[in-house]
């Protein structure tokens, strides 16, 4: 039985605010609860179905708390319109060190990303593409929302995720010799540009892109062309989209 107060955690965890409280934040989904399991987060408190047990034996040392129930009780608790069989209620880590140098191969900044779906959906493309260190303003959706976990399919327990203003960047970027680029709709075709192994990438925000404080530091503007023979064409593509298609152009460019 999942009781009262348990129930007004989890559900809590759905703001900022009490995340920031409770120093914890939610995971959904068998597959992203295994992730958490097999990670180094501290899991505070597991519930679990027997259908997720059978799959996943768990010991008590996996959790401070472990409650097992059935589906339609973890149902009521879930943010989840469709919940699976397990949840897990994780610390949030501490805040990876800031570098005091450039990563080496390509970094992302985020600028000001503010769908939850998007932010998740480019944590997961940046763990595909071997890119550890994601560097976003403070205004960015906050990593730790559900809706971001969610969306980055367990991205968020091998991704480090700096909170910074741009112009620390800048700084590490100018001390390394490595260009700024830059996502816009005006800029160079990435197809036809010569792509450096060191490097920042800039995303902009979903409506306005890259804010002209941080568009003064961009060395080099990108943009990814429009194939369309149509009349009229879609007018950008989704964010977390032109991440892909950005970041596997570098990492083509690396492997030549």
């Amino acid at each position: 039985m999942i009781g009262k107060s348990t129930t007004k955690l989890i559900n809590s965890l759905a703001l900022k605010k009490y995340r920031s409280k409770e120093n914890s934040f939610l995971v959904e989904g068998d597959k992203m609860v295994k992730e958490a399991l097999d990670s180094d987060l501290k899991i505070k408190l597991l519930v679990v179905t027997d259908q997720f047990l059978s799959r996943y034996p768990v010991s008590q040392n996996d959790a401070e708390r472990i409650i097992e129930t059935d589906a339609k009780e973890l149902k009521k608790v879930s943010l989840l319109q469709h919940p699976q069989n397990s949840l897990a209620v994780c610390e949030i880590p501490k805040k990876p060190v800031f570098p005091n140098s450039l990563p080496e191969g390509l970094s992302i900044y985020l600028d000001g990303i503010q769908d939850p779906g998007n932010m998740g959906t480019i944590v997961r493309i940046c763990d595909w593409y071997g890119i550890q260190h994601v560097l976003c303003s403070p205004d960015s959706v906050d990593l730790y929302n559900p809706k971001v976990i969610q969306a980055s399919m367990g991205s968020f327990s091998r991704i480090k995720l700096h909170e910074c203003d741009f112009d620390e960047l800048a700084g590490l970027a100018q001390k390394a010799e490595a260009p700024l680029f830059g996502a816009f709709m005006n800029g160079d075709n990435i197809y036809r540009k010569k792509l450096p192994r060191q490097a920042v990438l800039v995303m902009g925000n979903e409506g306005n892109g890259i804010r002209p404080e941080v568009e003064k530091f961009i060395t080099d503007k990108l943009s990814i062309p429009n194939f369309s023979e149509n009349e009229i064409k879609a007018e950008s593509l989704n964010v977390s989209v032109a991440t892909a298609i950005l970041c596997s152009e570098f990492k083509r460019a690396y492997s030549k």
